[in-house]
C-alpha cells in the first residue's frame, strides 16, 4: 500500500494504491459526500480485488484531504476527479472509474470524456430520500461505458427495483442500506453482504477483458 498526493485545480487530492502483482487494470473508487475511503465497501474491495489482478486506487477528493466536513458542488467534485485522472492512468492500464454515492455520480458524469474503461457505481443515489421525482437516472444512463451498479435492497436513495432499464448491470445486496450495513436480524450477515459486493465486482471486472 502506497499513498500519493496529487495536485488538482480543486486542491490536493490523495490516492492510496493497493497494487496487484500482475495487474490487468486499475479500479479507481472515490468516497461519498458524507464519508471517506474508510467506507466498508471501499475497504473490502481494496482487500479483495488485488488477488484478482486488479490494482485498487482509493481516491480522496480535495475537500476531504483539506479536512472539510461538507462536500462542494458537483462541478468542483468533477474538477478534482479530472485532475486525478492522469495519475490514475499513469500505470498504463485500463482504468475503471468508480465511486460510492456522490463519487458514483462523479464517475458517471465524467466517464465518457476521460475515456474510462468501465464504471462502477456503488450505492448510486438515484434520488434524494423520499423524493423519487428528483431522479438522477440521466447521469447513470449517460455514462457511455459498461456500468455495474451495486445497490442495497433497502437503500433510501433508490432501491434496485426503482432503477430504469438500461445497459447497466445490477447487483442487489439484500437488506442493505446506503452504506451497505445490514440489520442484525437480516437474512444475511454483514460479512456476507460484503462478499456479495466483492465477488460480484471481481466477476464483472474479469468479464471486461
Amino acid at each position: 500500500m502506497t499513498t500519493q498526493t496529487v495536485p488538482t485545480d480543486a486542491g490536493d487530492a490523495r490516492i492510496t494504491w493497493h497494487r496487484a502483482g500482475a495487474a490487468r487494470l486499475v479500479l479507481a473508487v472515490s468516497h461519498g459526500a458524507g464519508g471517506g475511503v474508510e467506507a466498508r465497501d471501499l475497504q473490502a474491495l481494496a482487500r479483495a480485488l488485488p488477488g484478482h489482478g486488479v490494482t485498487v486506487a482509493l481516491v480522496e477528493q480535495p475537500w476531504r484531504v483539506a479536512g472539510k466536513k461538507l462536500a462542494p458542488a458537483p462541478k468542483t467534485l468533477d474538477t478534482g476527479w479530472r485532475g486525478l485522472w492522469p495519475a490514475l492512468a499513469a500505470p498504463g492500464l485500463p482504468v475503471v472509474s468508480g465511486g460510492r454515492s456522490a463519487g458514483a455520480r462523479v464517475a458517471c458524469r465524467t466517464a465518457a470524456e476521460l475515456g474510462a474503461h468501465a464504471v462502477l457505481a456503488l450505492s448510486f443515489p438515484l434520488h434524494p430520500p423520499g423524493r423519487p421525482e428528483k431522479s438522477r437516472a440521466a447521469e447513470l444512463l449517460g455514462a457511455g461505458a459498461p456500468t455495474l451498479v451495486v445497490q442495497g435492497g433497502n437503500d433510501p436513495f433508490g432501491r434496485p427495483a426503482e432503477f430504469p432499464e438500461g445497459p447497466h448491470r445490477m447487483i442487489e445486496v439484500p437488506c442493505a442500506d446506503h452504506g451497505f450495513a445490514v440489520p442484525k436480524r437480516a437474512e444475511i450477515t454483514q460479512e456476507r453482504a460484503l462478499e456479495i459486493i466483492t465477488d460480484g465486482v471481481a466477476e464483472w471486472v474479469v468479464s471486461l477483458g
